[in-house]
This record gives C-alpha cells, sequence and structure tokens, in this order.
C-alpha cells in the first residue's frame, strides 16, 4: 500500500512538473522579451551603450547613475536624462538609517539589478532597499520597499543647480540644465512625517522621513520644460495613480506594439537578441517633447503652439543621418514627418536662421562638421515624406553659405569659409604650421578633407530640394558644388588628400597616422582609410575615380587587411574613436557603415555578403561588449537592423536600398499603410550566406538593389541562400547613383 501511495505521489510530482515544463517552453516570446538592454555597457574603449527603461522616443528616460561595470557604486536613480549621453538631472536617493547619515553624497552599493525597456529594479543593499521603477512618456512611477528597521527617508537632489520644494506629500521645482529649466512635480503616495533641506555649497536637495513601520512608499512625478504647473499637468495626466504594475504593463505592451513591427523568423536566440535589442535603441531618438500643445524651443528660449505638430528633438544629424533617419523614415513616416517640421522651426526661431547640427532640448550642441539635415531633408523628399521643401531649402541655403564650416564651430563664416566657396576645398595646414583662425580649436582642427566631403554631400542634398523647386540656377549651383570632393582625390595613391591653399597636397604624409590625434587635421575621429569612401551621393564617380572596377576592389579589399602598423594600445592612442577594426576598416564609427556595401557597386556582390555576415558575427554579439564603438542613441544599431534584415540604404537622398546577407529565414515588416514588406531567405544560416538567386514580387531579380516604391507598397523579397559565392547574380546593374537618378 505505501508503496502505491509513493508511486501515486511521484506520479503527480511528474505530471505536474511537465505541465509546468510545457507551459514555459510553449509561452512564446514577444519582441520585447528579446532585448538585452546591457548588450555593450562595457565600451571597448568610449563612451558605453545605456541600459535605458523609458517609452519609444518618449521624453522622459531613466539610466541608473553608475558607469559601466567599473565599480558596484551608484549616485542614484534620475528623474530623467534630457539628452543622450548629456548628463542626468534631479537624482532620487532612497535612505534608511540614521539623520545623521542622510546627504547629498551618498553613493550606493547595489546589487539585483533587473533592466529592461519597461520596468527596473534594484536592490540597495547597504539600505536595505528595492528600488522600483516603470515610465510614461513625460512622468513614472517609483516603488520604494524598505527591509531593514530604522529610519525612512526619500532624498531628491539637484546635479548642478535649481531650487527644490518639500512640503506635505509633494516636492516640486526645476534642475537648471544647460540653461535650461527642467521643472518637476513630484507626490507620494502617503504623508511624511517629516520634510525639510540637506544643501550644500554645490547641490541643493530636499527630503521626507517617513514612519519606521512604513514598507513601502511610492512615489508617482511628472517633468516639463514649459512649468512647474506643466509637469503635474503631466503627471495627472499620464500617471493617475501609483499602481506600478499597470504601469509596466502599459509601457510592455507599447513596446510590444513599436517592436513588433518587424517581425522575424529563424536565426538563433542570440541574433534575434541583438537584432530586437537594436531595433529597441533605434527608438531612443528623437524626442517628441510636446506638452498639452505647446513646446519649449531651446533655440529662442519661449514656449510655443506646436499647431498640431509634435515638436521633436535630441538628434546627432552627423552620427544618426546615416542609417536612423532612413529606418524611421520606413517605420514612423507621420514622426518622421513632425521630426522635419521641428528642424524648420529651429531654423525659424533661430537667431541666425541656421539648421542645428545637433539639436537639443536647450538648442543646437553642435558637434562634429557638415550639416546632414540637407540629407535628411533630401532623403525626404526622394521617398514621399511630407515637409515644407521651400523653408528647408531656404533654411539650408542660408546656413551653408553664412555659417562656418569649421568643426564645432558655430559661428559666421570666415576666411576658410571664403576660401572653401572660392576654390572648393577646405584648405589644410602643415603639421608644423601654426592655426591661423581664432574659431578653429585646438583639439578638433580642420578636418579639412572630412568637411569638404561632407559639403559635397549636403550641397547635392540642397540641390535635390532646388531642382523640386524648379529652381534651376540654385539647383545648377549646388549641383556644381556637389563635385568639390574630386580637387582632393590623389590619383596616384588612391586616397583623398589634403591640400594647403596653394593647391599643394600636404607632404610628407601618412594615410594612417598623420593628422594627430584622430587624424582630426585633415579628416575626423577616423584615418584616410575610412575618408576614401565617403562619397555616398556618387559612389559610381568615385569608381570613375579609381579607373574603373577593378582598382576600386583592390583597394575596398586592401582595407580590410591593411595592418595597423603599431602595437594595439599605441595605435588607439591615436586614434580612439576607430574601435572594431578589420584592417583599417572601423566597425566602430559611423562613416564606415556603407563601405562594406561598396563591392555592390563594382561587380562582386558576393563579398558584401561575406563581409556583412562577419561584421554582424564578429562586431555585434549578445553580451556586455557586443557593440564595437559608441552606438549614439541608435545611430549605430540601426545599421544592425537593416544589415541582419539583409539591405541597407547606402546613399540617403537615393530611394534605393542595396541587398547584403539577410540572418533571418523570413522578416517582415508591417507598414503604417497597411501593407507588409517580406524578406525571405531560404535556407538562411550561419553557412549559408552567399545569394544564389532572387525574385522580387515573383519576377527574377538579378541585381543588387530595389527601390524605396518596392518597400513602401509591400511585396516580397525572396532569396535562394546557399555556403558558396555565385558570382554571376547581382551583375546587372549596380545600384543607381547621383549620376544615374539626376542626369548628372
Amino acid at each position: 500500500m505505501k508503496k502505491i501511495i509513493l508511486f501515486v505521489v511521484l506520479f503527480g510530482i511528474i505530471l505536474n512538473s511537465c505541465g509546468k515544463m510545457t507551459t514555459t517552453s510553449s509561452r512564446k516570446k514577444e519582441p520585447v522579451d528579446y532585448v538585452n538592454n546591457r548588450i555593450g555597457n562595457i565600451s571597448i574603449l568610449l563612451v558605453p551603450t545605456f541600459p535605458v527603461t523609458h517609452l519609444p522616443n518618449s521624453m522622459l528616460r531613466m539610466i541608473p547613475a553608475h558607469r559601466e561595470f567599473v565599480t558596484d557604486r551608484m549616485e542614484g536613480l534620475p528623474l530623467n536624462v534630457p539628452s543622450h549621453r548629456q548628463g542626468d538631472v534631479l537624482y532620487l536617493m532612497p535612505y534608511c538609517g540614521e539623520p545623521d547619515g542622510l546627504t547629498p553624497n551618498l553613493n550606493y552599493r547595489y546589487d539585483h539589478e533587473e533592466s529592461t525597456p519597461y520596468h527596473y529594479s534594484v536592490y540597495l543593499d547597504d539600505h536595505g532597499i528595492t528600488a522600483r521603477f516603470a515610465p510614461a512618456a513625460r512622468g513614472a512611477v517609483f516603488a520604494l520597499t524598505f527591509e531593514e528597521e530604522a529610519p525612512r527617508y526619500v532624498m531628491l537632489r539637484t546635479v548642478g543647480n535649481g531650487e527644490l520644494h518639500a512640503q506635505g506629500n509633494t516636492m516640486h521645482g526645476y534642475e537648471m540644465y544647460h540653461g535650461t529649466k527642467h521643472y518637476f512635480y513630484l507626490e507620494f503616495d502617503q504623508e511624511p512625517v517629516e520634510t525639510g533641506n540637506r544643501d550644500t555649497e554645490s547641490r541643493k536637495a530636499c527630503y521626507a522621513a517617513f514612519d519606521k513601520n512604513v514598507k513601502e512608499v511610492r512615489i508617482r512625478y511628472g517633468i516639463s520644460y514649459i512649468s512647474e504647473e506643466q509637469a503635474r499637468r503631466n503627471l495627472e495626466k499620464e500617471v493617475p495613480g501609483y499602481d506600478i504594475d499597470a504601469l509596466t504593463k502599459a509601457a510592455r505592451a507599447q513596446w510590444n506594439r513599436t517592436l513588433g513591427k518587424i517581425e522575424v523568423e529563424g536565426a538563433t536566440e542570440d541574433q534575434k537578441t541583438v537584432f530586437y535589442t537594436s531595433l529597441y535603441r533605434a527608438h531612443e531618438r528623437m524626442i517628441n517633447i510636446s506638452e498639452d500643445g505647446k513646446y519649449y524651443n531651446g533655440f529662442d528660449g519661449k514656449v510655443h503652439d506646436d499647431e498640431g505638430i509634435p515638436f521633436w528633438t535630441d538628434d546627432w544629424i552627423w552620427d544618426n543621418y546615416l542609417a536612423l533617419h532612413p529606418l524611421q523614415t520606413i517605420l514612423n513616416p507621420r514622426a518622421q514627418e513632425e521630426k522635419l517640421a521641428s528642424y524648420i522651426r529651429m531654423y525659424e526661431h533661430s537667431e541666425e536662421k541656421w539648421m542645428p547640427t545637433f539639436p537639443c532640448v536647450f538648442g543646437d550642441a553642435h558637434c562634429m562638421n557638415g550639416n546632414h539635415a540637407a540629407v535628411m531633408f533630401a532623403d525626404a523628399l526622394a521617398k514621399g515624406i511630407q515637409f515644407d521643401v521651400e523653408k528647408a531649402f531656404e533654411g539650408m541655403k542660408t546656413t551653408v553659405l553664412t555659417e562656418t564650416m569649421i568643426p564645432w564651430a558655430r559661428a559666421p563664416k570666415t576666411e576658410l569659409d571664403d576660401f572653401y566657396h572660392e576654390y572648393g576645398w577646405f584648405p589644410a595646414l602643415y603639421p608644423d604650421e601654426k592655426e591661423t583662425v581664432p574659431v578653429v580649436s585646438d583639439f578638433e582642427k580642420r578636418n579639412a578633407v572630412a568637411v569638404t566631403q561632407a559639403a559635397s554631400y549636403d550641397d547635392w542634398s540642397i540641390a535635390q530640394m532646388a531642382k523640386s523647386l524648379e529652381k534651376e540656377d540654385d539647383y545648377r549651383f549646388f549641383l556644381n558644388r556637389a563635385f568639390n570632393y574630386r580637387h582632393l582625390f590623389n590619383k596616384e595613391t588612391g586616397f583623398f588628400h589634403p591640400k594647403d591653399k596653394e593647391g599643394k597636397f600636404i607632404q610628407p604624409f601618412d594615410y594612417i597616422f598623420s593628422g594627430g590625434i584622430g587624424a582630426r587635421a585633415y579628416y575626423d575621429e577616423n584615418n584616410a582609410w575610412t575618408y576614401i569612401w565617403d562619397v555616398h551621393h556618387n559612389i559610381a564617380d568615385l569608381i570613375d575615380l579609381f579607373g574603373g572596377n577593378q582598382p576600386f576592389i583592390e583597394k575596398l579589399d586592401q582595407l580590410f587587411v591593411e595592418d595597423l602598423k603599431l602595437p594595439k594600445w599605441q595605435y588607439y592612442a591615436i586614434h580612439p574613436d576607430a574601435t572594431g577594426n578589420v584592417g583599417q576598416f572601423v566597425m566602430g564609427n559611423e562613416p564606415s557603415f556603407h563601405i562594406p556595401y561598396l563591392y555592390n557597386y563594382a561587380g562582386q556582390p558576393w563579398k558584401t555578403q561575406k563581409r556583412i555576415r562577419m561584421l554582424l558575427e564578429s562586431w555585434f554579439r549578445n553580451d556586455l561588449m557586443g557593440i564595437p564603438g559608441d552606438e549614439d542613441g541608435g545611430g549605430m544599431t540601426a545599421f544592425v537592423v537593416f544589415s541582419q534584415l539583409g539591405f541597407y540604404p547606402v546613399s540617403p537622398g537615393i530611394p534605393v536600398y542595396t541587398i547584403g546577407s539577410p540572418i533571418f529565414t523570413k522578416s517582415s515588416i508591417k507598414l503604417d499603410n497597411g501593407k507588409v514588406f517580406t524578406v525571405k531567405a531560404e535556407n538562411a544560416s550561419g553557412s549559408n550566406k552567399y545569394i544564389q538567386s532572387a525574385t522580387l514580387n515573383g519576377q527574377p531579380l538579378n541585381r543588387t538593389w530595389f527601390m524605396h516604391e518596392d518597400l513602401v507598397n509591400g511585396g516580397t523579397l525572396e532569396l535562394i541562400m546557399g555556403d558558396r559565392p555565385n558570382k554571376d547574380w547581382g551583375l546587372e546593374s549596380p545600384p543607381p547613383s547621383a549620376a544615374d537618378m539626376q542626369g548628372f
């Protein structure tokens, strides 16, 4: 009898376990379950990725205040991070202990940290406090659980200057953020027993004390760039109560809707994790900062009526025009129209009437070189995105003709710009030649070649707007300037080579190391090997400069095998931005993204397929160091999204995608117009990376590109994949360049 009873019990346990296993294994993962926001949280050299908890493209972002994983300490939990990589505001700092230990300089040890796009939790082990967080767009909820028997406090402190007030169950005030007031209004779910201040010379801080029997304190708050009252309205509108679980559920649902616009099948779980994490990061910038139909514009410091078109900001265009904006044009075309309208508002409200390069909440940070808002507008124009072309054209024309091209300088044009406008190249200095123009930064230098190439692309883009407006004189003027990159091409060496003001190539010259830190005297963050290929708008002409496909291919092959010439530690002391090296190719910096696709233009597409797979497998992984360089809020991960899907926009402004090597056997993009574009890659696997044949909507396709129109109209690109290259596929015609599209 005992044996029978034991058998029944054991059988029941087995059945129960099997049931649980079936339930767990059969539960289908949703897109957000694949997001690992710790990918890249340890950087190879410079800036890591950040584990951001927020809604897609929302005004409020929370990132725990710890630096990578080089310490187990954190300063607190910021109420908001106004701009990617631009600093935190207003640290929430829970405390459990004696009053004399309550200080604005708390530095927490932390453990058991769990971070997702929609919820964050951490255990502060010195104080026995578990903190949880869930976001709305302009507000959020914290829940603090106290486990220790000691007085309970919640402190709020500024990172810089500001004003904080604590009264009753509220805290409110603002912090100054780069000259802009960041307002907040915060409420506790219960009355504190005491409130007060803990100011220091450099920081303002206020606190609320709670009864020692309180086990949990919940906090809800709203933020605003308009006023404290608006912060309170945002709170009441978006966070009606203290239910952190409900807010978590709503945030999770929103992320699933956003990420679910692309469905993928096949590949490994790690590859899906890399994909959806990349897609998540592609929704950090830009941010919508309209509040109840109004917005604060940092370009004139005033509040404006948005007239039904939300205002967007926080965009580092040098990083994002290549891949992030083209991706958002596909996924969120209406929001892209609002972003373009926002750029025009920034130009209109600026004192100088210049388009920004790095628009932030506080205005134009104005970094790097070029003014690639022009490319963003040209790409939108070519792809049917609606905006005021007349205003955009006038803004870009005014900017490029009256603002200086000197990197990192928001200033009127100088003698260097006058030289460029007359002769067509930015003049360079010899290594021992003293700088004569005060506006030029001692560190950033002139970027002489990079500036010339950037301006050529920008001018081509402005020409496209002029053409659409039937401004023939302007069209010809800017079109002629679009060839200026030719002035610097050295046919003897196959490099773009800096020239002095007399038109002589700077000599002697080392194409790897000349130019100082990041080669900034002549290029920017990368050396001459990267800038060989920086002629996005006219790849066909670049091939002609080389003398045809074969010398072009030989140079491209050499790029990936050219030696660093120095030990790594010495090389990266000179080129710290040039991470993710494969030879002299730099996967970790934006100007390199399109380079592996250039084989498609010169008759050897199988090498694009081989190289893209190798780069994805080597440098984009599901681990803490799984990003090769500065990710820049979607700038780099948008490249990953495109490349894993199997195509890439090499030339924004030309409505064409060039085909690489899809990771997934099937991916489907759900478009706003209700249609679906599908990429099928039959037999795709780790070894089956080569395209054997292709069809587009059932018709044979023997070229390596398709049009944006093909994508937005829905349809199917079907590729048959194999483990050996078909060197005859894709040779019907190269992807179009500017000459093909505009009749150069």
